[in-house]
């Protein structure tokens, strides 16, 4: 009897290290932010096998602030935001002090937190083949909002439209 439960206990554990690992596509918003850390450490000059934990956090805790979107989502997840409510920034520091890869790092915060591998970046919008009329209102209000420009009196989809249209050519090339 004590072995059968010994047996499905080590067969649980040995589920969720697989279920751990990364597919394709997974941690993608995890993988990119941490690879921008790491350029940005190179382009100023420290290796992060070099500076220390201690430093990494402080420079992990930088970039955060600079952080928007789901960059910003995924500091909240692993509490380098000053509203986060868990402590995971070690789990990130510890491993990039002595250079794992950020595959690796995210592999194994999807084991702490699922949540931050379910992170994806929004997909760039092809503005010469687009074709605004078929894109929801929710769609049209965040392209305006990540160009930064306000669509006061816009009630209507056409209206949203319209003004993406005026202001497209300030913020795409085409």
């Amino acid at each position: 009897m004590d072995l059968k439960l010994l047996f499905t206990l080590c067969l649980c554990a040995l589920c969720s290290l697989v279920e751990a690992k990364l597919k394709e596509g997974d941690c993608e918003v995890c993988i990119g932010f941490l690879t921008k850390v790491g350029k940005s450490l190179q382009e100023q000059g420290k290796d992060p096998l070099a500076i220390g934990k201690k430093s990494l956090e402080v420079e992990l805790i930088k970039e955060c602030k600079k952080a928007k979107d789901k960059d910003e989502r995924f500091c909240y997840y692993i509490g380098a935001s000053d509203i986060a409510a868990t402590k995971l920034i070690n789990e990130v520091t510890k491993p990039l002090s002595y250079g794992m890869p950020p595959e690796k790092i995210c592999e194994k915060l999807k084991g702490k937190d699922g949540e931050i591998c379910d992170l994806k970046y929004d997909k760039e919008i092809d503005f010469k083949n687009v074709d605004l009329k078929k894109m929801r209102v929710k769609q049209l209000k965040k392209i305006l909002i990540n160009w930064g420009e306000d669509c006061r009196g816009c009630a209507e989809k056409t209206d949203f439209i319209n003004k993406i249209e005026t202001v497209m050519h300030q913020h795409v090339e085409l």
